[in-house]
């Protein structure tokens, strides 16, 4: 006997009653929105990054010349390698201070929530804030970390913390650890919530002792929002620009200078868009490959 095939039925807007078009009128808005905020400027960035252009009337297209070019240009190469340094350092500072705090304060103790509060708060605080805070704590002038250690006998003399080779770097580093590790924290501690007391306290009877329950029974537990959070942290810090900015601008020396600083001295001190563009286009590639990667290397077996 044979089958007749019926044809799949098509969206068909103008043959809907209203209440089956009312899901699609709520999501609408949304759509839109994701529209405007991300898949316009995306494409928009992708399409400049062809032209040599200033964004007014000049216009001419290049092909692949601006990517050529940047790929060519030592400036562009160590500023992708001085991000990957200050992203591994940073992130790795966030998930070494925050699991650690993340374990202490998941007590049921007097005192718990206040220091809970207080420690978020770097988080809370806008980056503009942050980093003008710690540009006047660093003055060689009048800062107070040189007050401070010439008053207790720790340097000769005063110290140029932001405007040093030696120590600008590491400086800037410290002051994002410090913005940063609250993110780490709050996820780190709502995941622990859900780690069963009762495993725990089984492990303890076996002879588990803090190390072994902390690597094989806590952090295994909590991967999933372990990896989740790595790929927030490191796609953020990789593109950050306020912080490195208002602290150094890239100096002295470039050897503060990430590729987001590159990108807007590209664009808005050259005006080369059309090679900001691009570089632009190479850092979200990056970004793409660094989750993609950490998403199948820390995927839950299960």
């Amino acid at each position: 006997m044979k089958t007749k095939s019926h044809k799949q039925e098509q969206f068909q807007p103008s043959k809907m009653s209203l209440s089956e078009l009312t899901p699609y009128l709520f999501i609408f808005p949304v759509l839109l929105l994701l529209v405007m905020l991300v898949v316009y400027p995306l494409s928009y960035g992708v399409y400049i990054s062809f032209f040599d252009t200033d964004l007014g009337k000049n216009w001419s297209f290049a092909g692949f010349r601006n990517y050529l070019v940047i790929f060519t240009q030592d400036n562009f190469l160590k500023n992708i390698w001085v991000t990957f340094k200050f992203a591994f350092l940073v992130v790795a500072g966030h998930f070494v201070i925050g699991i650690l705090l993340g374990l202490a304060l998941n007590q049921k103790k007097r005192g718990t929530t206040v220091f809970r509060t207080i420690l978020v708060l770097p988080w809370l605080f806008p980056d503009v804030v942050i980093a003008l805070i710690f540009k006047w704590l660093a003055n060689p002038m009048y800062g107070l970390f040189n007050s401070f250690l010439l008053e207790h006998g720790l340097i000769e003399k005063q110290i140029s913390w932001l405007g040093s080779t030696q120590w600008a770097f590491a400086v800037v580093v410290l002051v994002c650890i410090w913005k940063g590790y609250p993110m780490v924290l709050v996820n780190v501690l709502a995941a622990l919530q859900s780690v069963s007391s009762d495993i725990l306290e089984a492990a303890r009877v076996d002879g588990a002792n803090a190390v072994q329950l902390l690597f094989r029974i806590i952090l295994p537990a909590i991967k999933p929002v372990l990896a989740t959070t790595v790929i927030l942290d490191v796609v953020w810090w990789f593109k950050h620009y306020t912080i490195v900015e208002l602290l150094t601008s890239g100096g002295p020396n470039s050897v503060t200078s990430i590729v987001s600083i590159g990108i807007y001295k590209e664009a808005f001190q050259y005006f080369k868009f059309g090679r900001a563009a691009a570089m632009a286009v190479v850092v979200f590639v990056i970004c793409y490959l660094i989750s993609k990667v950490f998403r199948k290397v820390l995927s839950d077996d299960e």
